[in-house]
């Protein structure tokens, strides 16, 4: 008889020890996530009450960045080993989406401010086609002004009340 009886034998030894060693760091490194979360953002993750103390601790030793953040880091990770993680990861990537839709609607306010800088009335006539609230007049005088003072090597005032303006009329529509 041969020492492997059955390739079918193999399935039934479970993941690897890499594999194991893996789901440990990424449920560390989710842990990790979570305990640099903000307190509103926080709330939203369900954990239970061991698991909220152990990322609460977390959040007080975050600053140190020493063997004992690592360790607790593990601790939170071998308790959540033991739960279902599925509507941990689901609240986790909601707040990552939430994030990144917010950098897009930031950024593209501020290649809407580069363009009225750079290209004046042909991006100024764009930008009020797409938005019809905008006052004109306001950004016309924001855009000269923005001009001036990069010639003279002014500080951005009127760029950054360029910004703040759009991102007080437009973000939410962007």
């Amino acid at each position: 008889m041969s020492q492997y009886q059955d390739d079918n034998e193999q399935d039934d030894w479970g993941p690897s020890k890499s594999q194991l060693k893996r789901d440990a760091e990424a449920l560390q490194k989710m842990g990790e996530e979570i305990v640099s979360l903000s307190a509103s953002e926080l709330e939203r993750i369900p954990l239970d009450e061991e698991l909220a103390e152990a990322v609460e601790l977390g959040r007080k030793l975050k600053p140190k960045k020493d063997e004992s953040f690592r360790r607790h880091l593990q601790f939170i990770g071998r308790l959540m080993r033991s739960r279902d993680m599925a509507q941990i990861e689901e609240a986790l990537s909601i707040i990552k989406m939430r994030h990144s839709t917010v950098n897009a609607r930031l950024h593209r306010l501020e290649q809407w401010r580069e363009r009225l800088i750079s290209e004046g009335d042909s991006a100024l006539n764009e930008l009020m086609a797409q938005f019809h609230d905008l006052d004109r007049q306001k950004l016309r005088q924001l855009i000269r002004t923005a001009n001036k003072e990069r010639e003279l090597n002014k500080p951005p005032v009127a760029f950054r009340e360029m910004y703040q303006y759009l991102r007080g009329e437009i973000e939410d529509q962007l």
